[in-house]
């Protein structure tokens, strides 16, 4: 078995346990709490930042040129909305670095017409490979990642991860797992790449 081949799984099977472990998050954590002015000013920054580095991801076509690929359908939750679709490129997801205009994932919408309105993006590294060479637990931009430890369920390796809703804004906030008002209700089971929807503002 080649060593490509085994951080390939081992990097589908972190992306999986991040959609997962998503579903026990209960609630916003501090960091996420824009009461502050000088936080809401870092948290438009930042949102201002992705937006701009992902402008071209709108076209779902961009983000498969880019090495970006649809994994695990669309992720819905019971009780608190849903995340959509994510699309992964496991090249960032194994380099243990973190840069605003590079996000590990990009999340969509399958929307009634069928094409794909991007939502917002995921940043995702190892806990071991960031940890090797920093002191302090990752942050973008001033907004901190949250921890998911071991052991846990999954068997998985410890990582860090940051969603930012940065093309639809989310009511429970920009940095929480959840959206509300997305939806898998047109999810057909197909993430065939249509162009972006003409309607979309």
């Amino acid at each position: 078995m080649s060593r490509r081949f085994v951080g390939h799984v081992l990097a589908a099977s972190l992306i999986a346990a991040v959609i997962i472990v998503g579903a026990w998050a209960a609630r916003p954590s501090a960091h996420e709490d824009h009461s502050n002015p000088g936080h809401e000013h870092q948290a438009s920054a930042m949102v201002q930042a992705v937006r701009e580095a992902t402008e071209g991801f709108r076209d779902p076509a961009f983000a498969d040129a880019a090495g970006y690929q649809p994994q695990f359908g669309c992720v819905s939750g019971p009780e608190r909305g849903a995340m959509g679709l994510h699309f992964v490129n496991f090249s960032l997801v194994a380099d243990g670095r973190l840069d605003v205009t590079r996000p590990e994932l990009v999340i969509y919408e399958q929307l009634p017409s069928g094409h794909l309105k991007l939502t917002g993006v995921e940043f995702l590294v190892l806990k071991d490979q960031w940890d090797a060479s920093h002191a302090e637990p990752p942050q973008l931009m001033g907004q901190l990642f949250r921890l998911n430890n071991t052991p846990n369920r999954y068997r998985l390796p410890a990582f860090y991860s940051l969603h930012v809703w940065a093309w639809k804004e989310n009511p429970f906030g920009t940095y929480v797992n959840w959206h509300p008002n997305v939806s898998c209700d047109s999810f057909s089971g197909d993430s065939t790449m249509l162009p972006p929807d003409p309607g979309a503002d």
